[in-house]
């Protein structure tokens, strides 16, 4: 018999609150790298209202305004003049009006410098780049979706990736920047058969009607977006569910960087080790060894060695090595787990200083994975997203 199943996974368009926070905080990172490759940089960003803080530690040469950084990627996300006009609120990049910004960022500690730095220190046990932190990190590839991405939360990206272009291309000029989207998909036997709901909340103008939202949004949004043979008569659409959505962004909740840390990953789908990616340079394996765990599982699917794969590896500050690494096939794989295992460990080095050289980290290409998930994006061109270790990994295995 057949095993069914709903899974559902949500995604955030970069108005929302948090997604401003992680967008503010990886556009500081990508000024810093671009004038110094080697900048250490851990940045966290809050905002509520007209706040907006940075607060962490950054080592670095790089000179700029980080002010201006903020508030020109306020703008950037929509949060500005033609926002503000005819609304209740104020809310936009323009500190000079009254906004007020906080500059709380300070160096990084010389104990954890001495660990990640390549170099010998006292009581150190080598002097390769180690770790910067300890924690566990998961890599996930399924073939649900040409992406290798799980189906639910890859949707749920594309129809937020299409909301706010409908908004920025002023298809719709009573969108505004905060919207939440959410898809669920029934599973038959480990593959999406058909999707049961799909929730929509956007931000609007007051001026337009819930109804007019609802019917505009099927037409424009869902149905050009969604997979035809997914929607079935059944399918739930659920637009707008509160009936108003006027007060959004910063006033209308606070945000803070690496709360949608889900968002960010497989949507709940693959498991996930807790750190956050924003604001943080390829030193710290939080965000580093989780794109390089999804790097080796999605060649791993497309190489035909598992329909299914997750990646899990564990890092001790300061020390080059991971303490362990586990690949687990759920039973989809054609050959051998452990022929997998060891094909990995020849075909890849998961030591942080080769991760960053085989992705080639060290560059100002973060902003592009902030919004819409940090995986499954190939119009961005993020190295993890590559499949060029097929052939590489084929060859191991002897297939």
């Amino acid at each position: 018999m057949a095993k069914t199943f709903i899974f559902s996974s949500e995604s955030v368009t970069e108005g929302h609150p948090d997604k401003v926070c992680d967008t503010v905080s990886d556009a500081v990172l990508d000024a810093c790298l671009e004038q110094d490759k080697d900048s250490r940089v851990a940045c966290e960003t809050f905002v509520k209202d007209n706040v907006v803080g940075l607060a962490g530690e950054i080592t670095t040469s790089a000179e700029f305004d980080y002010g201006a950084v903020v508030k020109n990627t306020i703008k950037e996300i929509g949060y500005d003049e033609d926002y503000a006009e005819g609304t209740p609120y104020s809310y936009d990049c323009k500190f000079e009006k009254g906004a007020l910004f906080m500059n709380l960022l300070g160096r990084q500690s010389p104990d954890i410098a001495q660990g990640v730095d390549a170099a010998a220190a006292e009581n150190k046990d080598t002097d390769e780049q180690g770790a910067g932190d300890q924690g566990i990190m998961f890599g996930y590839a399924t073939n649900d979706t040409p992406e290798l991405m799980p189906a639910a939360v890859l949707y749920s990206h594309k129809l937020g990736s299409a909301l706010t272009q409908l908004r920025k291309d002023r298809v719709h000029t009573w969108l505004r920047p905060d919207s939440k989207t959410q898809v669920s998909v029934e599973y038959v036997d480990g593959k999406p058969n058909r999707i049961t709901a799909v929730v929509v909340s956007t931000m609007h103008a007051a001026e337009i009607t819930t109804p007019e939202i609802r019917e505009l949004l099927k037409r424009d949004l869902i149905d050009k977006v969604l997979p035809g043979d997914l929607l079935t008569d059944d399918t739930e659409f659920l637009i707008n569910p509160t009936g108003l959505f006027v007060i959004g962004g910063p006033e209308g909740d606070a945000g803070l960087t690496g709360r949608k840390i889900i968002v960010d990953t497989y949507g709940g789908m693959g498991r996930h080790g807790g750190g956050a990616f924003s604001g943080k340079d390829p030193s710290k394996v939080d965000r580093s060894a989780a794109y390089m765990c999804r790097w080796v599982a999605k060649n791993i699917v497309a190489a035909g060695l598992a329909t299914e794969v997750e990646l899990q590896t564990a890092y001790a500050i300061g020390y080059p090595h991971p303490v362990s690494l586990n690949v687990n096939t759920f039973g989809t794989n054609t050959v051998s787990e452990e022929a997998i295992e060891k094909a990995v460990q020849e075909v890849f080095s998961f030591k942080p200083a080769d991760i960053i050289s085989q992705l080639d980290l060290l560059r100002p290409i973060y902003g592009k994975s902030t919004n819409y998930g940090h995986f499954g994006r190939e119009d961005a061109g993020l190295p993890w997203e590559e499949t060029n270790k097929v052939a590489d990994l084929k060859s191991a295995v002897g297939a």
